[in-house]
């Protein structure tokens, strides 16, 4: 998994998988999520992150 913040932009791209993609749908305004072909997600982008709350994004380790 591999995630990049457009500071610029205010977008959070998140990459899951390195598949092509083959469709994007929109799940409101701001959040699209794209897909391979087999129909696993490939990539999910989020539109005005920070505004959002969405950012900074918190880490914890798992137990």
């Amino acid at each position: 998994m591999k995630s990049i913040y457009f500071e610029n932009d205010d977008i959070l791209q998140i990459r899951v998988s390195d598949k092509p993609i083959v469709r994007e749908v929109s799940q409101g305004w701001n959040t699209n999520i794209s897909y391979a072909e087999d129909g696993s997600i490939v990539e999910i982008v989020l539109l005005d992150a920070k505004k959002e709350g969405l950012l900074p994004l918190e880490f914890r380790k798992a137990a």
